[in-house]
């Protein structure tokens, strides 16, 4: 189905509506994962560029960020990120495009992420809030500070594994000052690989994680009459100092570094396709100047799960996602009575 803006929609979800509304499909249970909304105060641009790139056009972005497999470059470290003063237009947000020959949401921008792995309920060493409180700000049951544990360590797994930079360091206070290197890159292949689970990759290298360095800012829930549906959180963090970022996952063949509001702008237009979760994080992130600001914001924010809604209203299938009206979709005629 057509759309004037970059909204994904498939062509099957009309028919998998219908089928959901009369009874006939079954939702699948969905998946827990994670994604991260890199931050910094500074350039955008290409990945990798740092101080030699400047801020593409959003009309060309499509164009402009690097392939997969490109080399980092010479991105110049981000100082200050934490206590920055932002720049114009607030904060960049680091964003990959799915590959086009993705299963779901192929062609798509979208934020490092994935699924919890079993693995990621392993003990890790550990400093910022506890795993309780962990617990009640993602809105699990009191019982479930394990599996807090594995959506924060999920969060920042998928955040090495997709962009090279890891929320981790010696010491509770300190982060990893660079990834780089022949090492880091067999222990994060590993860990894509699922030879390595990610409580010993942070053993072996007597490395602490921290929760600390994270804000959570949405809950979504893939609608039930996709085969794939994930249960994830969104989660807020500045790019640590000294560390670079670069397209390191084999399911993204563009990344860039740009402002939310010229992403939500881009959207509007029809020329960068995003999922919704994607493009409403955008728009409540472009109130924000700086990353201090986003991150102070995130404390606050209602973590109630926004899950899709397809119901039948005068002939119509109506979905819409609660309190966005702006991705509500009606098809006229799709369950065979008359259309209003």
């Amino acid at each position: 189905m057509s759309t004037t803006n970059g909204q994904w929609y498939p062509p099957e979800w009309p028919e998998r509506i219908r089928l959901l509304s009369v009874g006939e499909l079954t939702p699948v249970t969905p998946r827990r994962a994670a994604t991260v909304l890199l931050l910094r105060d500074g350039p955008v641009g290409r990945d990798g560029d740092g101080d030699r790139g400047g801020e593409p056009a959003p009309e060309n972005l499509a164009a402009a960020p690097e392939a997969a497999g490109a080399p980092e470059g010479a991105e110049a470290p981000v100082e200050g990120v934490r206590d920055g003063a932002g720049g114009p237009g607030g904060p960049a947000v680091y964003m990959l495009r799915r590959r086009a020959s993705m299963a779901f949401a192929g062609g798509a921008y979208a934020y490092p992420g994935g699924s919890v792995d079993p693995r990621d309920e392993r003990m890790v060493t550990w400093a910022g809030p506890s795993r309780a409180q962990w617990a009640r700000r993602l809105g699990l049951d009191p019982g479930e500070a394990t599996q807090a544990q594995a959506i924060v360590c999920a969060a920042v797994r998928e955040t090495f594994e997709e962009a090279g930079v890891l929320l981790a360091g010696p010491t509770p206070h300190t982060v990893v000052a660079d990834t780089t290197g022949d090492d880091w890159e067999a222990d994060r292949a590993a860990l894509v690989a699922r030879d390595l689970s990610f409580a010993e990759f942070l053993d072996r290298r007597g490395l602490v994680l921290r929760s600390d360095l994270l804000g959570c800012w949405a809950r979504w829930i893939t609608p039930e009459f996709e085969p794939r549906r994930y249960d994830t959180w969104f989660f807020v963090a500045a790019l640590p100092r000294g560390q670079r970022t670069r397209n390191a996952s084999t399911e993204a063949d563009r990344t860039v570094w740009i402002r939310p509001g010229d992403a939500a702008d881009g959207y509007d237009r029809g020329e960068l396709l995003m999922l919704p979760p994607t493009i409403a994080t955008l728009r409540q992130l472009r109130a924000h100047g700086s990353v201090a600001e986003a991150l102070a914001a995130a404390a606050d924010r209602d973590l109630t799960p926004v899950l899709a809604q397809a119901r039948v209203e005068n002939g119509e299938l109506v979905l819409s996602w609660p309190g966005h009206d702006e991705f509500t979709k009606r098809i006229p005629g799709a369950t065979g009575g008359s259309s209003t």
